[in-house]
């Protein structure tokens, strides 16, 4: 008597019922969807930009200009060293050059204190050693032939900033456009320098660009009272000070000290808001336990002097300190309009970019393509599905064919399910990969059945007959689904995103639920079948 173990029974029954309930919601209104259980998602498959419609945008970070950034950083770090030895190193010429940071010590006896004060700063901590830390250095330290001490980034600093800048933007542009609602968003690596980003169902790149192509670098600045007007009308101040411009005809420019007290990463909310004296719109900031020290004490100590607030260069705000501001609360005055405050306190929510971004490419997919497209993937998957329907039917009996196609049906399901479970977007190659999941889930059956019809002509019995089929053929179906697995595999690998991505994932899923489907299911439906009419022969001979 053919034999089914319970435990294979149990799990075409879980699986099936936890496909179509995770499958349901596809099917569903949205008002319906909305009081699904908690468990279950509730949101179809997401489709993608090719289907969807939407915008796409190819960014590429400027690297020089964080180059340039970081080697500024590394002058005020270089003279805060000299500043900090015993005796304290007199030094002139700080600046950049090139790609050095450099300056000069003032007495040609100190140079090598000076280089080795520098070095030191770059040397590894004993906590980084002990955790087996990169020992690699960001800079190299150099003493020039004119007496310069000079810092410049090693190739395994260019490296390590290029992918932390990557990084952090892709969190941020991340961060951004989630304010905007849009869950289903795109965003990968391309390359050394550059990231791509889909939006499907955004139909207007230029809103998507003027919320991500922001800087959104916040600084907050001592004015120095020292520049006069006719200074600042040319842009000139001395060392350590810039001259920065201001959004107010009274005063168009401001200068301020370079080094940044505080910056946005001190910042752990930011909100818009009205001002309760004026009833103008504002944005309050609230500071994390450093920023809130720092504040503090500036506005503590420096009673009765002016602080800018600068937006990517440009000064927002620059209120004289009337009081000690201790709570960890501020406010930025600037201005605003509603829509202009909701949109500075969500760019400082989501955190500066790094580096400024440069659109590289941009495209926008209209959504009569994309609903061409799902009319095309439609057609195509149906066609495939009668095709495979008429097949099984022609070769192996309506009783064989049918099981076959209730598999294929549930394989479907299953996929479905997968993919509304992992929030995955479904994209037109992926619609590709759909069908060709339909074949691979059909090669397994057509290997069972002809196994079963060879040990039928060999004499078996029907029972032994079936056993024999799904046993002598599963070595096969697991080879042949191995292999499929392992070119979806690469394919995911090498093309993190775009086209093949939604191709490689579907046929991922697809190899899954077709040997499941194929194997178990199959194997159940037959067993039923079996035990329930007790044939002597099978149809399928």
């Amino acid at each position: 008597m053919l034999h089914v173990s319970r435990w294979r029974l149990l799990a075409v029954i879980v699986a099936s019922v936890l496909a179509i309930l995770f499958a349901l919601p596809n099917v569903l209104s949205e008002q319906m969807r909305a009081n699904l259980p908690g468990f279950l998602p509730n949101k179809p498959v997401n489709l993608g930009l090719d289907l969807r419609g939407g915008s796409y945008l190819l960014y590429e970070v400027d690297l020089v200009a964080l180059q340039k950034e970081r080697l500024e950083t590394e002058v005020d770090n270089m003279a805060r060293a000299l500043s900090e030895v015993r005796p304290a190193i007199r030094h002139t010429g700080r600046g950049v050059s090139g790609d050095a940071a450099r300056l000069k010590p003032l007495e040609a006896s100190d140079q090598q204190r000076a280089l080795d004060a520098i070095k030191k700063l770059h040397e590894p901590s004993a906590a980084a050693l002990a955790m087996g830390g990169a020992t690699d250095p960001d800079f190299s330290i150099s003493l020039s032939p004119d007496g310069y001490v000079e810092a410049r980034m090693t190739r395994a600093g260019l490296d390590k900033q290029a992918t932390d800048a990557i990084t952090r933007s892709m969190e941020v542009i991340g961060r951004r456009i989630d304010e905007l609602g849009t869950s289903e968003i795109s965003i990968q690596r391309q390359g050394a320098d550059r990231i791509n980003i889909q939006a499907p169902g955004m139909s207007d790149p230029e809103a998507l660009k003027a919320r991500i192509g922001k800087t959104a670098k916040m600084t907050f600045h001592m004015h120095d009272a020292s520049v006069s007007a006719a200074d600042l009308a040319v842009g000139r101040a001395p060392p350590g000070s810039s001259v920065l411009p201001q959004d107010d005809p009274r005063e168009p420019f401001v200068a301020v000290r370079n080094r940044a007290l505080l910056t946005g990463d001190d910042l752990t909310d930011a909100q818009p808001a009205f001002d309760q004296q004026t009833q103008t719109p504002i944005v309050t900031l609230r500071f994390n336990s450093r920023g809130s020290r720092i504040f503090c004490q500036v506005t503590t100590q420096n009673i009765g002097q002016r602080f800018a607030v600068a937006l990517d260069g440009v000064v927002i705000t620059a209120p004289t300190m009337r009081s000690p501001i201790c709570g960890g609360n501020g406010q930025i005055e600037g201005g605003f309009t509603i829509e202009t405050a909701n949109e500075l306190s969500t760019l400082l929510r989501a955190g500066a970019l790094p580096a400024p971004l440069t659109v590289v490419e941009q495209r926008t997919v209209g959504a009569e393509l994309g609903q061409d497209a799902i009319e095309a993937g439609q057609i195509s998957t149906a066609l495939a599905f009668v095709v495979v329907l008429t097949f099984m039917v022609l070769a192996y009996g309506l009783l064989f064919g049918g099981i076959s196609v209730i598999g294929i049906i549930i394989n479907g399901v299953m996929v479905l399910a997968a993919m509304s479970a992992t929030g995955a977007s479904l994209t037109l190659p992926g619609v590709a990969g759909l069908i060709l999941t339909l074949a691979v889930a059909l090669d397994a059956n057509v290997l069972i059945y002809e196994r079963i019809r060879d040990e039928v002509r060999g004499g078996r019995s029907p029972a032994l007959a079936i056993d024999a089929g799904f046993s002598r053929a599963m070595i096969t179906i697991f080879d042949a689904n191995i292999t499929h697995l392992g070119a979806a595999l690469i394919m995911l690998a090498l093309a993190p995103s775009g086209p093949v991505k939604g191709f490689a994932w579907t046929l991922t899923i697809g190899v899954f639920t077709s040997v499941f489907t194929a194997v178990l299911i199959t194997q159940v439906l037959l067993a039923w079948w079996f035990r329930t009419v007790r044939p002597k022969t099978l149809p399928i001979a």
